[in-house]
């Protein structure tokens, strides 16, 4: 799961399908399930893949099957046979946001200390923690037999 969380739907399908893990099958079957739920939902046509993307993937444990195993001896002894719950939720992205946006310009020089904004440094606390040594000694008791 945390392989493809928040990739592309397209990525995360080519993940799961050349994936050599045993669950991978499972998660691929029910990311294309999410996928065809969400193409279902939307009333207004299909939806472009391209713009999909996992939005959360888990994996929750799910209820216990409680067996027994016969065991030497006349004794069982107990399997519990568990399951588990898989979430995926895929999510239309909206558009592209532009990784590189135009900086508010200062007003006056731009190498004037006015230009440029305070950053305030967070207050670093610093605990002291004093341990005390405490050593106990032993007396060894000398024990005299009488006759």
């Amino acid at each position: 799961m945390d392989l493809i969380r928040g990739q592309n739907v397209e990525s995360a399908l080519t993940i799961l399908h050349y994936s050599p893990k045993h669950a991978a099958k499972d998660a691929e079957k029910v990311l294309r399930s999410a996928i065809s739920n969400l193409q279902n939902k939307d009333e207004s046509g299909r939806v472009d893949t391209a713009t999909l993307f996992v939005k959360e993937a888990f994996v929750d444990g799910g209820p216990t099957l409680k067996r027994v195993m016969p065991a030497p001896m006349g004794r069982a002894y107990r399997v519990r046979k568990r399951s588990n719950h898989v979430t995926i939720v895929v999510a239309q992205r909206e558009q592209p946001i532009q990784a590189a946006k135009a900086a508010p310009k200062a007003a006056g020089k731009p190498g004037s200390k006015a230009a440029a904004p305070a950053v305030e440094k967070p207050e670093k606390k610093t605990v002291k923690k004093s341990a005390a040594k405490t050593t106990k000694s032993r007396k060894s008791a000398k024990t005299t037999k009488s006759k």
